[in-house]
């Protein structure tokens, strides 16, 4: 991948892209036996490299590049899809969160069921062009690093942190929610207060990351996790629709994530999923702020949220026992290359 690059950060000797989006792996293979009594199709494991350090994080997973393992698992023949017909179902087994993850995409109807994904469907924010859609749902998401759902045992806690050497202490409102992957979900608003975060958010005022990561981490801690393990918990600065734009797309919240320290160019589509979740469970920040976009207007099923990049729409479907059957986003994607890396 090019790690570590302590100098430059940008992984010139090696696969990487010299940002976290762009630093990652997925190692697949065939389904154990007992996977396959399950009606497991395909295992993999992500892997979130460093890329000024030599760090390897295990501890999550990835939404996109989840999207692509069905389709690679057929192209690769480690598994047949299920109940070809004109889309087919593949089922992942993520062995990072112990959870089963499906992916259905559009197939050839003659001969050997083989992936389309140049079907002119639909759009993903900052991707070019239309693609096949590839529908991504995560089966029972919740608890995928903390067991739990809630981890704090709560939909709302306040983190009490010094933003920044011999400074008043602050606190600050949060949710954590551990729904793909662990997030900890706070306030523009309460953020703005003591934080100069629309200058942050602009690519400006960059201690400001370092406040946020002594937040990520005293959030980490409320929910049991390692505080030094950077890839997880997420964190997300959650903000009101407030531009016109917002209101005309009918956008129910504003995300900007962070991914290894660093602010995210969209939002990672496991947070993303999270905040769907989030959405449904009342009393958390992100249900609060999508009820308040939403008054006055119809309840929908899908969540829009608006990242640096774009709109995207995600689902969450709930039982009446608050448990969480399944979360789901529609992706696209295609195969770039296939070669073998020097190392």
């Amino acid at each position: 991948m090019g790690s570590p690059d302590p100098e430059h950060g940008r992984q010139l000797n090696g696969m990487g892209g010299g940002v976290s989006s762009l630093s990652k792996i997925c190692v697949v293979g065939p389904p154990s036996l007992s996977q396959k009594e399950q009606r497991i199709d395909v295992e993999y494991t992500f892997v979130q490299v460093g890329i000024r350090d030599a760090s390897i994080d295990y501890s999550g997973n990835c939404g996109n590049l989840s999207s692509m393992i069905g389709v690679f698992a057929v192209d690769e023949g480690i598994c047949n899809p299920h109940s070809p017909g004109t889309h087919a179902t593949v089922r992942s087994f993520n062995t990072n969160t112990q959870k089963i993850i499906d992916t259905t995409f559009p197939v050839s109807t003659t001969g050997p069921p083989t992936p389309l994904l140049d079907n002119p469907e639909t759009t993903i924010a900052g991707v070019p062009g239309k693609a096949s859609t590839i529908v991504l749902e995560f089966v029972n998401p919740a608890g995928a690093r903390t067991g739990k759902l809630l981890p704090t045992g709560s939909p709302r806690d306040n983190l009490t942190i010094l933003p920044s050497p011999g400074s008043d202490e602050r606190i600050v409102g949060c949710s954590c929610v551990d729904a793909t992957n662990p997030t900890v979900f706070v306030s523009y608003s309460d953020l703005a207060k003591f934080l100069p975060i629309a200058d942050y958010i602009n690519g400006n005022a960059h201690a400001v990351g370092e406040t946020l990561e002594r937040l990520r981490q005293a959030a980490a801690a409320k929910m049991g996790l390692d505080p030094s393990a950077q890839a997880q918990p997420k964190i997300a600065i959650i903000r009101a629709p407030h531009t016109d734009e917002d209101h005309t797309q009918s956008v129910d919240v504003v995300v900007h994530a962070l991914s290894m320290g660093v602010l995210h160019k969209a939002v990672p589509m496991t947070v993303g999923l999270c905040a769907g979740v989030a959405a449904n469970i009342e009393n958390t920040l992100v249900w609060e702020t999508v009820q308040k976009a939403r008054s006055g207007r119809q309840d929908q099923d899908m969540v829009r949220i608006r990242h640096p990049s774009g709109v995207v729409d995600v689902g969450a479907q709930l039982a009446e026992d608050g448990m969480v059957k399944s979360a789901k986003v529609v992706r696209t994607g295609r195969r770039i290359m296939k070669g073998v890396v020097w190392w």
